[in-house]
């Protein structure tokens, strides 16, 4: 039975790294509707004097940015500001996709714009990540399919990361989200995916260059047969490796993967209990604040 030794690493930097804030750094983002403000993101302490140009739709002080525009306005509003403030620098890798803005408490739709701008104004995102793997004929996992990132992208260049993964844009769920990343990362076909497991819900809250992290990742796992070589379609991916468990435990665990990757592939050895017995206690205990519940296969 393979299991990654409980003496290699007693931590697992990704789960410190996936809750590494400074609260003082920036100020609470809220959306004005009639009778309620609702808290939506953050925003950047040293942004303030860039906003200070839309101060008739922004209202700032020294306790909160609040966007005060009537609802049909606000789209219109992240439009325009966004360019603006992609223009000055303080947006970064531009996708042309369009991300939901919620509110943090209940959910509520309440404007879209374009998914770089969620990390300057410290919205909420999504994240559909898929563990790849190959069993035994007990159906216990023996290797994982791991990707290294391509070096040209604009974020965590060259970091190895899961077989699938990527961000959920407006309108698509998680399940949806990873099994079109399926074929564009690795050339697997939805007929392909019908196995898909959901594992679990992860939550990771951390400044970052771009501005504040605020995600929910899905952790999808997805058997594979031994002859498949996935393929990547879309060259965001430098190279795809299959390597053993406890290879792909120890690039993770050594902070050689992304921060999602590594608490998603995590998540696949708690599950799995592909960790010695000390081992996973320990790191059960110490990852319990990121788990915010199940994934869900709802389509």
């Amino acid at each position: 039975m393979t299991s990654f030794a409980a003496t290699d690493r007693p931590d697992w930097p990704a789960i410190d790294a996936a809750q590494a804030r400074d609260p003082a750094a920036r100020l609470p983002f809220f959306i004005e509707d009639p009778g309620c403000s609702h808290l939506t993101g953050s925003v950047a302490r040293a942004h303030l004097p860039a906003l200070a140009r839309w101060s008739g739709a922004l209202r700032i002080d020294e306790f909160a940015v609040t966007l005060t525009t009537p609802a049909a306005e606000r789209v219109p509003f992240f439009a325009q500001a966004n360019l603006a403030l992609r223009e000055a620098g303080l947006i970064k890798a531009w996708r042309n996709e369009t991300y939901p803005v919620l509110a943090q408490q209940g959910g509520a739709l309440l404007a879209t714009f374009e998914r770089a701008a969620s990390r300057f104004w410290g919205t909420t995102t999504f994240g559909a990540h898929c563990n790849g793997y190959l069993a035994d004929p007990t159906g216990r996992p023996t290797h994982l399919w791991i990707a290294r990132r391509a070096l040209d992208k604009p974020t965590d260049p060259g970091l190895l990361d899961n077989l699938i993964g990527g961000g959920v844009p407006h309108g698509q769920t998680p399940a949806e989200a990873v099994v079109r990343e399926g074929w564009e990362e690795a050339g697997l076909r939805p007929a392909q995916m019908q196995s898909l497991v959901a594992g679990r819900q992860l939550r990771v809250a951390r400044d970052i260059p771009e501005g504040f992290q605020l995600e929910l990742v899905s952790v999808f796992d997805l058997a594979l047969p031994a002859d498949l070589v996935p393929e990547n379609q879309d060259g965001e991916v430098h190279s795809l490796t299959l390597m053993t468990v406890a290879q792909a435990l120890g690039h993770a665990a050594a902070g050689d993967m992304t921060v999602d990757a590594a608490l998603v592939t995590l998540d696949f050895a708690l599950r799995h209990r592909l960790l010695s017995t000390q081992r996973h206690q320990h790191l059960q205990v110490l990852s319990e604040p990121l788990w915010t519940g199940r994934a869900s296969l709802s389509r």
